[in-house]
């Protein structure tokens, strides 16, 4: 199977950026159709035959989120993606914590998704409290400073399974134990974990879960909070009542129906991806580092999931390595944000302590099981190329 897509500028696109974003499968796209139509058209909050079928369908598809997850159908908040469970799981557990009396201070790592992080600075507009939990150097969570936070009362803990940038797998069964033994709810954002490592709830005291579906070959635009204990959080958005008052608004039908399956078939494929993407990631870290002696593999020391691999060159710029790998016909993703045409280090890598010359010039690659060792070969033969390009005119630059 190759992992090259059709392209109205180059026919033989290499896409390497499946942790930003995966086609919709046929299997999905297959199930949602009838949502789409006459056949499926109804409310499922209504009472007649119409909206019996279409709450019918929406519980089928909770159903199958459920099972896959390791959780209760009821447990299963159907979101508009991974952002909204995120700011719900963290806002949300904060507003509860505040209306029963107690402060509004939350946990979280430093290298979580901004969704997370930026959603504690809304609640620090509100009147709460974030602290920022250390990493080292290769992206792992400080066990004693959780201890700390855990220690200081906090509404809740935020820590991701598996980092979008680096790929880093936390420990999650200790972490949540411990928030468990605090009494304090734990929250992990598993968008980049379903369907690339075992990530059930079903033996984890794991309190809420954010998944999402387009990285798994459902649409965009649908997501889930998995929620296992629903009192601890406070809705952010108001209206019908729907999903237990905890995210009121009539349900993306179309989109649940699209994330049950491909939650379901994630999970049931996951051996077989990642002994597929494991491999190929391990070819291509191998290959260009013997190419470039000088290459960095960001958190090579940690535990990671087998579908991510960021790489510092230095002496370079992720924005200007990505355009030429673009030109090539290669789509990655650049390690650092780029703002007002500048690039900026990216919050991941520096919370590491990595080098700001490193930080700048760091891609990620990221694979699924679509992809074949030509996708690797067509890397190794032009990532150092464009390494080679942009040294070149970054000397010119500074002559």
């Amino acid at each position: 199977m190759t992992g090259y897509f059709s392209h109205a500028m180059d026919t033989q696109l290499v896409y390497l950026d499946n942790a930003a974003t995966t086609p919709v499968r046929p299997e999905a796209r297959e199930a949602m159709a009838p949502c789409l139509t006459d056949a499926l058209f109804g409310n499922p909050s209504s009472a007649h035959r119409v909206g019996r079928a279409a709450r019918a369908t929406l519980e089928k598809a909770r159903r199958r989120v459920a099972e896959a997850l390791g959780c209760e159908p009821a447990d299963v908040i159907f979101t508009s993606g991974g952002t909204e469970a995120d700011n719900l799981a963290v806002i949300g557990t904060a507003l509860g914590a505040r209306a029963q009396g107690r402060p509004m201070r939350v946990a979280v790592s430093a290298v979580e998704h901004k969704a997370v992080l930026e959603a504690t600075q809304g609640l620090e507009q509100l009147g709460g409290e974030a602290i920022i939990l250390p990493v080292d150097g290769n992206g792992v969570l400080d066990l004693a400073a959780l201890d700390d936070a855990l220690g200081a009362g906090v509404a809740v803990v935020s820590v991701m399974w598996v980092n979008n940038e680096t790929g880093v797998l936390q420990d999650i069964p200790t972490i949540a134990e411990r928030c468990l033994r605090a009494g304090v709810p734990f929250h992990t954002d598993a968008v980049q974990a379903v369907g690339k490592v075992p990530c059930s709830c079903r033996d984890l005291p794991i309190t809420l879960m954010t998944v999402s579906g387009h990285k798994i070959g459902a649409p965009k635009g649908i997501g889930a909070l998995i929620a296992r204990d629903t009192d601890v959080v406070e809705p952010l958005l108001h209206g019908g009542g729907q999903q237990l008052g905890i995210r009121p608004g009539t349900e993306n039908l179309a989109g649940a129906v699209a994330l049950g399956v491909a939650v379901e078939l994630a999970v049931r494929e996951l051996e077989d991806a990642a002994r597929i993407t494991g491999g190929l990631r391990d070819d291509l870290e191998q290959r260009l580092r013997a190419a470039l002696p000088d290459l960095r593999v960001n958190s090579a020391g940690a535990r990671r999931a087998p579908h991510i691999s960021s790489l510092g060159a230095p002496g370079t710029d992720s924005q200007s390595l990505q355009m030429h790998l673009d030109v090539a016909g290669i789509a990655c993703s650049g390690g650092s944000a780029c703002s007002t045409g500048s690039v900026t280090p990216s919050h991941v890598l520096t919370a590491m302590g990595v080098a700001s010359e490193i930080a700048v010039a760091s891609l990620r690659f990221s694979f699924s099981k679509r992809n074949s060792a030509q996708d690797v070969d067509r890397v190794v033969h032009e990532f150092p190329k464009a390494v080679s390009k942009v040294r070149e005119l970054t000397e010119k630059l500074s002559r």
